[in-house]
Order: structure tokens, then C-alpha cells, then sequence
């Protein structure tokens, strides 16, 4: 687990609400817009890995806090989804922020279905078994 890099392990602990959105917010505003750039690809990473559903997109609009006429809120309800999400963490760096609320929430969404329908406290995947 000492490998496991700090975005990595960030994304994950907001996705369990072992962490405040708040204080995710708080980090990632606190980085460079590269260092931003490749959060937001991370959490695409971690997003295309839990196969996300359109209700889950949807509903991550409600769970981010963004108002729906957010770019990214409008962006996340057309399809096809994933491209749609790479799209949305290519957003300008005005947008870095609401892209980042927005997928860490799909993620969360999504990764919490994957973890009660398929992992079920039995799998392995050390983002599962964060202390």
C-alpha cells in the first residue's frame, strides 16, 4: 500500500467518504493546472475501470453540488459516457474544479456498485482495503 501514489490513494478515499469532498476540493484547488490535468485523467483511469451506468451519471450531477447547467452537468448526459468523460476532464482550467467534483461523484457512485455487487468485502483491490 506504501506505493500507492497520493492522487491515487486521494481520489479513492473520496470516493468511500473516507474523506471530505470538501477537503479533496481543498487539494486539488491547491495544485498546478498540469498536476490538476492529471488528477482529473486519474479519476477517468479509476472511472473507466468501474464501468459507470447512465443513471450513475445522472445521479452525479446531484451528488457533485454543481447546478445542472454547469458545463460539466451538461456534458455528463450525452452519450457515449466515457467519451463524454474524457471530454470532461479536458475541460479549460476555469472548469478543473466542477470537472473534478463531477467525476470524483460518478466515481463514487459507480465504484460503490461495483463494490457491493461484485467485491462484496471479498476482492482484493487495495483501493477496497484503504485503512
Amino acid at each position: 500500500m506504501d506505493d500507492v501514489r497520493e492522487p491515487e490513494r486521494i481520489i479513492n478515499e473520496l470516493a468511500q467518504g473516507l474523506r471530505a469532498v470538501e477537503d479533496g476540493v481543498s487539494w486539488f484547488s491547491g495544485l498546478s493546472e498540469g498536476e490538476r490535468e492529471a488528477v482529473l485523467r486519474e479519476v477517468v483511469r479509476c472511472i473507466s475501470q468501474v464501468h459507470p451506468t447512465a443513471e450513475e451519471a445522472r445521479a452525479s450531477v446531484a451528488r457533485s453540488g454543481l447546478k445542472p447547467t454547469a458545463n460539466p452537468a451538461v456534458m455528463i448526459h450525452r452519450a457515449p459516457l466515457m467519451e463524454r468523460v474524457g471530454r470532461i476532464a479536458g475541460l479549460p482550467a476555469d472548469e478543473h474544479v466542477n470537472a473534478f467534483r463531477l467525476l470524483v461523484a460518478l466515481f463514487s457512485l459507480a465504484d460503490t456498485r461495483r463494490r457491493e455487487t461484485e467485491c462484496r468485502g471479498r476482492c482484493g483491490h487495495f483501493w477496497h482495503n484503504l485503512p
